[in-house]
């Protein structure tokens, strides 16, 4: 049985400390509307964030580019849960294969979870405008 996850309108942090608490705990988790998570705080130092992460180098070795950072939604917002879960150990490898992640809903999905809590502020920015300001084409 797997459970569904409405993320529209859910702040990203939460969301993802639920989903890392459900996939340890044994269910599998199907996140969908990634596109439409929150990401509270100012919307430039959010852009500047994410722009400096995706403009990596290295100085020595220019074949040295890593870490990847990802810019669809749905692998940004799987990235943020990956930090929630220890995905080096076994356990949490495990119930991180057991999280998927969706742009949109698909037809007759009814979500068991809905974390629509508007957080307390009007400084947020969706996860989709991130995307698209990365140069996300989703």
């Amino acid at each position: 049985m797997t459970v569904v996850i409405d993320a529209e309108n859910a702040v990203v942090g939460r969301l993802a400390s639920r989903v890392a608490k459900l996939a340890l705990m044994g269910e599998d988790v199907l996140v969908v509307n990634a596109e439409k998570a929150i990401m509270t705080g100012n919307k430039e130092f959010i852009f500047a964030k994410y722009t400096q992460l995706r403009n990596r180098k290295s100085i020595s070795n220019p074949r040295d580019m890593g870490p990847k950072y990802p810019r669809r939604p749905d692998d940004i917002v799987r990235r943020i849960i990956r930090g929630m879960v220890p995905y080096k150990k076994p356990r949490g490898a495990e119930a991180f294969r057991k999280i998927k992640v969706m742009v949109g809903a698909p037809e007759n999905t009814n979500p068991d979870i809905v974390l629509s809590d508007m957080p307390n502020t009007n400084k947020y920015i969706t996860v989709g405008e991130l995307s698209k300001h990365l140069g996300a084409k989703f």
